[in-house]
């Protein structure tokens, strides 16, 4: 049961992930389905192929047909949702679609992302998959029905033709693909574009030969600063998936709530998402602009939910998911987020001055606390019955957001503690507009951790 996380289902090829388990998660997750067709895309990873037959048999012995489009990045298996297909003399769009991809976990990982209904499948559906999963019958295999289709042809298609006013601009642009799958889709959009580039491990390679996919960690960036340092304007990297971005220009590696800011500057009183991670100075500043902000639970799955429910514009997190809704679909998409943030220097927007503008507080990067699954939870809520009468030392609260574990607001920052869905671990992150402070939050908070480890 432990491959079945709480927005997607991963673990280790073979191990975990092999023939008998992935072909019941189809055979599973087809009796969820109510129309006939599933699009099925994967990553660079030399396993994913090998899961997409599995897949594939589970899904047809479960009466579905499958829309195979091949090696792709995770948005474009997320915009074939969003489209008609001709199969034959028919026109079909699908029903779901399935993404084989471990994203940013090391090579031996791998998973499924799943869509039904233009929705994200997790949390409680997927964990009640997994329960069904444990207890059927391994199905017998039917005849193979797989249909390929040319999405990332349609894709790149759309975003040129969505991005024509870029043509041919004069920002030098380097980006690292980090072996990953972008680079299915960047070189044909950037090309067609006429846009100056430069690009590094563009080449998919699922054993990620020159550094780990994850542009989250400073340390996989340093090739692509040196590219910028070395006479570029700006620089994107992409994790293993291309859902995620980071943006680098000579001062600022511009986190996913400081994009989320740039880009609402072009929209007229949005509706934005952050989650508990984001600044205050995000929340604040779009409140200042007309803006509403609305401060929700960390995940793709739970903000794609939000963002329909209340019809936003965008959505960020601040590892560098970023979701559109306006003029796009509503999905996290590193190579649009790439063309928006180009969009932005075409207006005439200096990204760099316009974040010098807002209030300087400082902020530290995500910290993690090691503990275990069954106690991770726990820990949270004793903590949260310690800070009905916390100790006397303890900083003036002004309020607490629970939305998702504990978020401490006091009179100059704020403190999380949150339980990753992921990980067996706490993650925590301190801002305050001195540094003195903020270091005073995270002791305060780390302090009253340990208080609850030690009460359980």
């Amino acid at each position: 049961m432990s491959i079945y996380r709480e927005y997607d289902i991963r673990g280790i090829y073979e191990k975990e992930l092999n023939e008998q388990s992935v072909v019941r998660i189809g055979y599973a997750l087809a009796s969820k389905i109510d129309g006939e067709y599933v699009a099925v895309g994967y990553d660079a990873r030399s396993h994913s192929p090998i899961l997409f037959e599995y897949l594939v048999h589970g899904l047809n012995a479960g009466g579905k047909k499958v829309l195979g489009i091949g090696l792709v990045p995770t948005p474009v298996n997320y915009f074939t949702n969003y489209q008609e297909w001709a199969i034959g003399d028919i026109s079909v769009t699908p029903s779901a679609s399935v993404m084989i991809t471990g994203s940013h976990n090391p090579s031996e990982y791998n998973g499924f992302k799943i869509t039904i209904d233009k929705a994200p499948f997790f949390s409680e559906d997927i964990y009640a998959l997994g329960r069904e999963c444990e207890t059927m019958d391994f199905p017998a295999k039917v005849e193979r029905n797989v249909t390929e289709i040319d999405a990332v042809s349609r894709y790149i298609d759309f975003l040129v033709n969505e991005f024509q006013h870029l043509k041919g601009m004069n920002t030098k642009i380097v980006y690292d693909c980090g072996n990953g799958v972008a680079g299915v889709v960047t070189e044909d959009i950037f090309s067609r574009l006429k846009l100056k580039t430069k690009g590094l491990y563009v080449d998919p390679d699922g054993t990620f030969p020159n550094h780990h996919p994850d542009p989250s960690d400073e340390h996989n960036l340093e090739d692509v600063k040196k590219l910028l340092a070395d006479g570029g304007d700006i620089a994107f990297a992409y994790d293993g998936d291309a859902d995620r971005i980071a943006v680098l220009t000579h001062k600022n590696n511009i986190k996913g709530d400081m994009m989320a800011l740039l880009y609402s500057m072009k929209m007229d009183k949005p509706t934005v998402i952050g989650e508990v991670k984001c600044s205050q100075v995000m929340y604040d500043e779009l409140e200042k602009r007309g803006a509403k902000a609305i401060m929700y639970k960390t995940g793709h799955s739970n903000l794609k939910v939000k963002m329909k429910e209340t019809n936003a514009d965008l959505a960020c997190e601040v590892s560098g998911h970023v979701f559109f809704k306006n003029r796009y679909f509503g999905y996290d998409d590193a190579i649009y987020a790439t063309l928006r943030m180009l969009e932005l220097i075409h207006d005439g927007i200096d990204l760099d001055a316009e974040l010098a503008k807002l209030p300087h507080v400082y902020s530290t990067e995500e910290i993690k606390v090691k503990t275990t699954e069954s106690e991770k939870f726990k820990i949270i809520d004793a903590v949260k019955v310690l800070l009905k009468n916390p100790p006397a030392t303890f900083p003036t609260i002004k309020n607490i957001i629970e939305v998702d574990g504990v978020r401490i607001n006091f009179k100059n920052g704020w403190g999380l503690v949150r339980a990753s869905n992921t990980t067996p671990v706490l993650v925590t992150r301190f801002e305050s507009t001195s540094q003195e402070e903020a270091k005073l939050y995270e002791k305060a908070i780390n302090d009253l951790i340990l208080e609850a480890k030690n009460s359980l």
